[in-house]
């Protein structure tokens, strides 16, 4: 008698698959949206960034570790997993966020927050030409009138942001040495980052949890090695690394925690593309949710990005590339 086979799970199909994107957007929207408002009013003054965000690194490692002991991965990539792998497709991408994520801080301190923010959003732009480039992921002329679509809208919020806030006083070329060109560099590695790590999930089938764990491992260990010098290792080492928490303070931290796992989750099954209209859709969520608990009215321009961002999803949605035969 022939030993019987075993059933392995069937591949979700595309409306299943559809789901899941829909879901992790959303939730990731929703905690783009509420991350502002529960750190603001959660997390004292007298915390030191660098152990919340140390923190958070290790608090998305044990749960990805969870969620992979829980769906049954965790068991497989012990067996499997080598330090080649980990360095070619996690490795790469977290240098490049780390040095994105310096070029942002000197730019910042450079610009004024309206010029800023336009700029940053140019990253949507340079994560569909990577994706192109790396995945041959192609747009439809629709999808890319979606993407200006939500360019502008972006831009509208910048300026409703930019106006509640000065402007930067600074010669012309420190302005743009030491600012345009930093933040016009940081959404081009942006771009580049986020392409990479869709590829490692889609291509070289990496999964989205062990990503996090490797990047939140390597973002650690720089973390790490920054404090030896940094005010804020002086700090722990003077006043200890839980130095001005409270039991709430652990609420933004998780929460944050949890968005950069789906953030990994939307970028594996949606792409870095659809991770820019919930980036910008969150944006326009932190603004009615402030009208709702601290009654602050939306600007005009938040109303008028509204529809826009709307229409760029609905439009993106509707509209996918069609794959011709001689393409196929």
């Amino acid at each position: 008698m022939a030993a019987a086979k075993k059933k392995t799970p069937a591949p979700p199909n595309s409306e299943q698959m559809n789901s899941r994107v829909w879901l992790f957007s959303l939730l990731l929207t929703l905690q783009y949206g509420v991350q502002p408002l529960i750190s603001k009013r959660l997390t004292s003054r007298e915390v030191i960034v660098t152990s919340s965000v140390l923190t958070c690194e290790i608090a998305k490692v044990i749960c990805a570790l969870i969620f992979m002991a829980r769906d049954g991965s965790l068991k497989k990539v012990y067996r499997e997993w080598t330090l080649v792998g980990a360095l070619t497709a996690s490795g790469l991408p977290a240098a490049i966020y780390a040095l994105q994520n310096s070029l942002l801080q000197i730019s910042y301190k450079n610009l004024d927050s309206l010029t800023f923010s336009m700029l940053n959003q140019t990253k949507i732009i340079f994560t569909a030409l990577f994706t192109y480039l790396i995945l041959r992921q192609k747009q439809s002329i629709q999808q890319i009138g979606a993407l200006f679509l939500l360019i502008m809208a972006a831009v509208l919020l910048s300026f409703g942001e930019g106006s509640k806030k000065g402007t930067s006083s600074g010669s012309s070329d420190q302005i743009l040495f030491s600012g345009i060109i930093p933040v016009l560099v940081a959404s081009v590695l942006s771009g580049l980052a986020s392409s990479l790590c869709q590829w490692a999930s889609q291509v070289k089938k990496h999964s989205s949890y062990l990503m996090t764990v490797e990047m939140s491992i390597v973002g650690s260990l720089c973390l790490l090695a920054s404090t030896s010098k940094s005010p804020d290792g002086e700090a722990i080492r003077k006043h200890g690394y839980f130095y001005g928490w409270t039991l709430t303070t652990w609420i933004p931290v998780m929460s944050n925690a949890l968005g950069g796992i789906l953030v990994g989750l939307v970028t594996s099954y949606a792409g870095g593309v659809k991770k820019g209209f919930v980036i910008v859709s969150a944006l326009v969520v932190t603004a009615m949710l402030q009208f709702i608990f601290e009654g602050k009215p939306p600007s005009l321009y938040c109303l008028l990005a509204l529809p826009l961002v709307a229409s760029s999803i609905s439009i993106y949605q509707k509209y996918p590339y069609r794959v011709k035969k001689k393409d196929a």
